[in-house]
């Protein structure tokens, strides 16, 4: 029951704030062109900065679980796939096919995921969280960019070649946001500590140089916009929400729902239990779990709405999927980590 209560916690802010956006669009406080604004503030500002500060508060790569991040992507590859198989065959309208691809691979992972991972095993699977999402993020955003050009087509009724998704992924923000942060991270990880120049040999010093302690001013700006982001997606989000949409749309919602908080955690767990269990490919501790739960369990981005809106694919049917994906999660949620819990010896929340 605990576990329930966490992840109605985790989600119901995120369906408050939506319905905030949609009551002050009702309401006029707030019109179309705010939220047609706010939609390219956040796609282009708001979001990069909170994927760079995520990538740049990853502590270090030296000790990454390989056998993890190996593991995690080529899932994330193997649901970009099936997402394929599954809109080619179920989703006729090609604005809709990249929407629903994206609903399938692409889920909540920085916002919801790594502090969902921290509540249900502790530090040590914070820490695989926020390794796994160094990697994690930079894939779904580049698949979400193929996935939403991919079906797109110009006036002419041609669809992108190769070459303009290739110039797409390059130039997407949120991308550039990501690869910032691994530069960042990387040259962090080449400066020498304050220990290893005085020849100690102990890593643990302090770093001769960091933006939060040398640049705190740019440090407290980025990071403050890092924490409106998130709240300020869902306000515009929400703006955007039609609840009249639902009828029309009801097929796309339920396949897409269901793909993204039932099929794709169902497979991933599963295959993880089998492979650790059965065989010598891979052998995952009970701490790597809520993990892999945080990162193939939550539900679709709250940015793929934003970024199905800029990119000109079904916005509507994007909102839709965030806002259903997030209420259906809260149960899915709770019924695999106590899945977990009954099949994998030393697995606790």
């Amino acid at each position: 029951m605990n576990i329930f209560l966490f992840a109605f916690n985790a989600i119901s802010p995120i369906i408050l704030l939506i319905l905030l956006g949609y009551i002050l669009k009702k309401i006029n406080f707030l019109d179309a062109g705010w939220f047609k604004k706010g939609n390219k503030f956040v796609f282009r500002v708001c979001l990069p900065v909170l994927l760079f500060m995520n990538v740049y508060h990853i502590k270090s790569l030296e000790e990454i679980n390989w056998t993890v991040v190996i593991y995690a992507e080529i899932i994330i590859l193997l649901m970009f796939f099936l997402g394929l198989l599954l809109v080619k065959t179920t989703i006729p309208e090609d604005r809709q096919k990249g929407v629903i691809l994206q609903c399938v691979f692409r889920s909540n992972f920085a916002i919801i995921g790594i502090p969902l991972a921290e509540s249900l095993g502790g530090t040590e699977a914070m820490g695989i969280a926020s390794i796994l999402s160094a990697f994690s993020i930079p894939t779904f955003n580049i698949l979400a960019v193929i996935a939403l050009t991919m079906y797109n087509k110009d006036e002419n009724g041609h669809k992108a070649s190769l070459t303009d998704t290739l110039k797409k992924i390059v130039t997407n923000p949120l991308i550039l946001g990501v690869a910032a942060g691994m530069v960042v991270l990387v040259i962090r990880s080449l400066i020498p500590t304050s220990a290893e120049m005085m020849g100690s040999g102990n890593e643990a010093g302090e770093l001769i140089f960091s933006i939060r302690n040398d640049l705190p001013w740019l440090y407290t700006a980025l990071n403050n916009i890092s924490k409106i982001s998130s709240p300020l997606a869902l306000i515009v989000l929400g703006g955007q929400f039609d609840f009249a949409a639902v009828k029309e749309l009801k097929k796309q919602i339920a396949i897409g729902t269901m793909a993204r908080v039932v099929m794709v955690p169902a497979i991933a767990l599963s295959v993880a239990i089998v492979l650790s269990t059965y065989t010598n490919l891979f052998h995952f501790s009970p701490e790597v779990y809520p993990a892999l739960i945080a990162l193939f369990g939550s539900p679709v981005a709250v940015s793929s709405a934003i970024m199905a809106q800029e990119m000109d694919n079904d916005g509507v049917l994007a909102g839709q999927l965030v806002v259903w994906t997030s209420i259906a999660s809260i149960f899915t949620i709770f019924f695999f980590v106590v899945a977990c819990a009954i099949l994998i010896p030393g697995f606790t929340y």
